[in-house]
């Protein structure tokens, strides 16, 4: 048997296909909210993977209201115990009724729970979603196989690339 090369299970995702997703993400969020007309009252990002997704669904949904939350949850490709650095406004969060918190992916759950404990009254999305921290999101896009790593836009650049397999 031969074993795959880190990179095989690997998932990359452009520009193009991550836009194409949050906003796949925001249709299926529409008129879901606990407003008025279904109207959601704030987006807030988990930083740092959240907040281009959460860019597009702000702007889909016509949301204005948009903040962050500062949680590390990685140290480079390792899951650390997950820590807030910084949270929203109080008196606007609340328990979190009526919000979306949008992060790019949910892979353990760990840093949901973290965010869930806060505001358990938030809607919580991702595009990308893995088996484990399925439980932990309401709204996903598009689910991956726990042993798969996704290379998302920003953590990439365009450079010459070896074969997979051999030096021709």
């Amino acid at each position: 048997m031969i074993n795959p090369l880190p990179h095989e299970k690997g998932f990359h995702v452009s520009w193009d296909q991550i836009h194409r997703d949050a906003r796949a993400l925001a249709w299926r969020l529409d008129k879901r909210g606990p407003g008025h007309d279904g109207a959601w009252r704030a987006v807030v990002a988990i930083t740092r993977g959240g907040m281009a997704p959460a860019m597009i669904i702000a702007r889909e949904l016509d949301i204005r209201m948009v903040d962050t939350i500062s949680v590390k949850s990685y140290n480079n490709q390792e899951q650390t115990i997950p820590t807030v650095l910084n949270k929203p406004d109080a008196d606007m969060m609340g328990d979190g009724e009526g919000v979306l918190v949008i992060d790019d992916l949910v892979d353990s759950g760990k840093t949901l729970e973290v965010v869930r404990a806060l505001y358990p009254k938030a809607h919580f999305a991702t595009v990308y979603a893995k088996p484990k921290g399925e439980p932990m999101v309401d709204t996903f896009i598009t689910g991956v196989s726990q042993d798969t790593w996704i290379f998302f836009p920003w953590d990439m650049a365009l450079q010459y690339v070896e074969p997979y397999r051999g030096a021709d």
